[in-house]
């Protein structure tokens, strides 16, 4: 059984004012030709299909485009439920969906019979069977009791995740016993592990209530897909354990991060070997940090990866001559000509005034929540530790009205 594991696709990202279509459409046709290549028997993307619970028309049509063409394919697929994704949208579509071939677990469920996948191969015999958990949404599994301390809830929280996990991983065996056939188990998850590695652009989802979810509370799988984190990794240095990353890089931090999708291969003796294949850099995504004299070398270096028709999307970080009230003004003309798009500048150090008007040529719709609440956070007079605990805690509370709001459909 050949396995293809991916996550994190964000379908539907609007970066500082800046679609992902192109990028996207150029991911589905490279995956295919991977596909095809490898004989891949199935595909598994592990949570955050879409960017928002209310992904724009193109964002569904790259999606349907993807089921359509996996399905013409020969290949499996199977779609989980991420925290960026909503349950309603992801499941108003599963039983269409499931006679093209794909499976869509938008959600944990009371049956966890509900959640067990056979996975076939392209002969049409039974490949693998899948402990599917898609984001794991705390009132799906606890119910608060009043009087906890927050270490009590986190603990509550844990348990209650490990505890859907083994009747999920049950529930799989006892499937595999109806079959009466041998299969490798993978087991799934959207979530942060302990020891995990993340980025900028990972919304934390459980800060709060539960940080990380300890290795050892998995169950025991031949292979645990994971989804969330964006860097791609390996968890607590376990080989079956892993994290296959986002395929595009959906933040500057993550510019200089070699993307990749993980070739898991399966068999009645469980994991056989897992090969990571590395995901073309589709858009030009670079950071470049410096002085105004150190800036225009960096910037024929990042044009190097940009066309006129797709020019290099640049975040420029100005150090010493931060505080001159014509940044802007100097930085474009230093890439006048070059094919390259300032789409952010910051300023390393300088004056709350002065960080204000190196913001003034953006919009609010260039910026996300976050993003904005970042910035606020540098005018005030912090030490750096609790400027880092207030932005986690904003994440927090912005990560549970998300989930709450998106619940409601479900």
């Amino acid at each position: 059984m050949r396995l293809l594991h991916t996550s994190d696709w964000h379908l539907g990202q609007h970066f500082m004012g800046k679609s992902r279509q192109a990028e996207h459409q150029a991911l589905i046709v490279w995956l295919l030709e991977q596909v095809a290549e490898h004989g891949v028997d199935a595909v598994l993307i592990a949570g955050d299909i879409f960017d928002t619970g209310t992904p724009p028309s193109y964002a569904r049509e790259l999606y349907s485009q993807l089921v359509v063409r996996l399905h013409e394919a020969g290949v499996a697929l199977l779609l989980l439920g991420g925290n960026h994704d909503s349950p309603a949208t992801l499941g108003e579509s599963r039983e269409l969906l499931a006679r093209l071939g794909t499976t869509v677990i938008a959600a944990t469920h009371a049956d966890p019979a509900t959640q067990v996948v056979v996975l076939a191969q392209r002969d049409g015999m039974p490949g693998c069977i899948v402990a599917a958990v898609p984001f794991v949404r705390p009132r799906d599994v606890l119910h608060s009791q009043a009087g906890q301390s927050a270490e009590d809830k986190q603990l509550s929280l844990q348990q209650a995740i490990q505890q859907h996990y083994v009747t999920v991983d049950a529930a799989a065996r006892a499937k595999m016993a109806e079959l009466g056939v041998t299969l490798p188990v993978v087991a799934t998850g959207h979530l942060t592990t302990v020891g995990a590695s993340a980025s900028e652009s990972v919304r934390e989802i459980y800060v709060g209530a539960l940080e990380a979810f300890p290795t050892a509370a998995f169950p025991p799988a031949d292979y645990i897909a994971l989804g969330h984190i964006h860097r791609p990794q390996k968890v607590g240095g376990l080989e079956h354990i892993r994290y296959c990353g986002s395929p595009l890089a959906l933040g500057f931090d993550e510019a200089k991060q070699q993307k990749e999708m993980l070739l898991v291969d399966l068999d009645a003796d469980g994991l056989q070997a897992v090969t990571p294949l590395p995901v073309p850099r589709f858009q030009g995504l670079v950071a470049i940090a410096g002085t105004l004299a150190d800036l225009p070398a960096q910037i024929g270096a990042a044009a190097a990866q940009g066309t006129p028709a797709r020019p290099t999307w640049l975040e420029v970080t100005v150090a010493e001559d931060d505080y001159l009230a014509d940044l802007p003004a100097r930085i474009e003309q230093m890439t006048e000509g070059w094919p390259v798009e300032v789409l952010r500048i910051r300023r390393q150090r300088g004056n709350a005034a002065a960080r204000l008007e190196a913001a003034a040529s953006e919009t609010l719709d260039e910026l996300d929540p976050h993003e904005v609440f970042a910035r606020r956070l540098q005018q005030e007079e912090l030490d750096a530790e609790l400027q880092q605990a207030l932005l986690e805690r904003y994440r927090s509370v912005v990560a549970s009205l998300h989930g709450d709001t998106e619940g409601e459909g479900a």
